[in-house]
């Protein structure tokens, strides 16, 4: 069997962070640390969530050709270097970087859209501390940019709603290993 990298996409709360932490937790996979100049929530740590940084030093590494793709997602810019890039690890991107990655990877990545209710979506938020105007900012983004007809390739579209986390990784560690077992 052959691995590949495995690219979680998903709107605001739809379970990707989490559903990649018992991912990496339960069947061997690796994250992909991202960077960004988004603001460090106050559970977050530098170089396990995120590689933040501030704008004036994303852009002169995005100046240097660092990232093997950029985007800017709810005004903050994110990016993947290349120098993370491996098998079996996995990395949460929006569309536009799941596109990139695709054309520079092909079948060397799987990617998956995960979707949930607006509801859903509301209370997680809630949930996690958001405020009520960041949540209804997120959700009317969200909308248009998390469209499935944005996706060059997606491996599956999996819907979050009504499963446990271990159940929905399960999930996705078997249709991976489906997809990367054909190739």
């Amino acid at each position: 069997m052959r691995y590949a990298m495995l690219v979680l996409v998903g709107a605001s709360a739809s379970g990707k962070t989490e559903v990649a932490k018992k991912l990496i937790e339960h069947y061997g996979f690796k994250k992909l640390v991202t960077y960004t100049t988004r603001k460090k929530r106050p559970q977050e740590i530098n170089g396990i969530d995120y590689y933040f940084l501030d704008k004036i030093d994303f852009l002169k590494r995005k100046d240097q050709n660092f990232f093997l793709e950029t985007t800017v997602y709810n005004k903050n810019y994110y990016g993947t270097s290349f120098k993370d890039v491996d098998n079996k690890k996995v990395l949460i991107v929006e569309p536009i970087g799941a596109n990139k990655i695709y054309e520079m990877l092909g079948n060397k990545v799987s990617i998956f859209l995960l979707k949930a209710r607006e509801e859903t979506r509301t209370k997680r938020m809630l949930k996690r501390g958001d405020t009520r105007q960041s949540i209804v900012e997120r959700i009317a983004n969200d909308k248009e940019c998390f469209d499935e007809k944005n996706f060059k390739h997606l491996d599956d579209v999996i819907v979050t709603d009504d499963l446990s986390l271990d159940e929905l990784a399960k999930m996705i560690y078997e249709k991976y290993n489906s997809i990367v077992e054909k190739q």
